[in-house]
């Protein structure tokens, strides 16, 4: 999922799931900064924990439903997300730079597609489907589920 981001040193970087950290850790390698969500806070305080020791200075962890992503720190030029999706939400479609990139699992529980999403200059949406993958749900707005936050 990182190599299809097409990352630069240049890029803003929205990361939906930071589960233990590992993902984001290579994120911030290769972009200027990272901006991860994490729906379970003893998951996001862990990992914060572990990537500040390891002298992390790009990343700003938020403890919230990425489903709906961080408007107040849009718009991003790569967004990744590491749960799946019934549809791809238009706050994160939203959020997304021109020129930006997002990769994102879309379909029911039991199996996945996993979505290239393009933004062009003028804001035109194309999007490719990469490998069918089989990813945890998203809570919230666009689970399956429907649990209430």
């Amino acid at each position: 999922m990182c190599l299809l981001l097409d990352l630069n040193k240049e890029h803003r970087v929205l990361e939906i799931g930071t589960g233990s950290g590992y993902q984001t850790a290579i994120l911030s390698h290769f972009s200027k900064h990272v901006y991860t969500i994490e729906l379970i806070p003893k998951l996001s305080q862990q990992a914060e924990k572990r990537l500040k020791k390891m002298n992390f200075t790009n990343i700003n962890f938020f403890i919230s439903d990425g489903s709906i992503g961080l408007k107040e720190q849009a718009p991003f030029d790569r967004i990744v997300v590491t749960a799946a999706s019934q549809e791809i939400p238009q706050e994160l479609i939203e959020q997304l730079n021109n020129n930006g990139i997002m990769i994102i699992p879309v379909g029911p529980p039991e199996l996945q597609d996993l979505k290239l999403l393009k933004k062009d200059e003028q804001g035109n949406i194309n999007i490719h489907s990469i490998t069918l993958v089989r990813f945890v749900e998203f809570k919230g707005k666009y689970g399956w589920s429907k649990e209430n936050l």
